[in-house]
């Protein structure tokens, strides 16, 4: 007899590089693509609203600003979205921490103010995962060099 599970909701795994919060009756996610923005460069934010059961909400009024140094840099007005995800575009100027305050509007036009940290990191930050890689892979040529030699003449 053969037993199969029976499921009821599935999900795709979250967002890479993704905050969420909850305040009263909606859950805000954030995300970047790519993963870790770069400064100075374009990256891809996606805001995913639902309500407190995980179901997108229909629309949602969504206004948002964007700090760095406990100064205010940036800001996006208030703008009404249909459907539960909304996509911008975003070009972070400094390298480091920037801090989001996605205001959402709700009843009477009150907004629900939900904060998120996004980091970015320098143009230069692959090349420290580079030179480790390069001193990785030197270290295993060099060490081959010697030993494989002498264990090859044993056989």
């Amino acid at each position: 007899m053969l037993i199969f599970p029976i499921i009821h909701q599935a999900s795709g795994h979250a967002l890479f590089n993704s905050a969420e919060s909850t305040i009263g009756n909606n859950r805000v996610q954030v995300a970047t693509d790519p993963e870790f923005p770069q400064a100075g460069q374009k990256a891809k934010i996606r805001m995913h609203v639902t309500d407190r059961d995980l179901n997108d909400v229909k629309q949602f009024v969504v206004g948002v600003r964007i700090f760095y140094d406990d100064i205010q840099v940036d800001g996006i007005p208030p703008q009404s979205i249909d459907g539960g995800y909304w996509d911008f575009d975003y070009a972070f100027d400094k390298p480091g921490n920037h801090v989001f305050r996605v205001d959402i509007y709700g009843e009477n036009n009150k907004a629900i103010t939900h904060t998120f940290n996004m980091s970015t990191q320098s143009p230069f930050g692959y090349i420290f995962f580079y030179v480790i890689m390069s001193g990785a892979i030197g270290a295993a040529v060099i060490f081959g060099y010697i030993y494989l030699p002498k264990r090859i003449k044993r056989h």
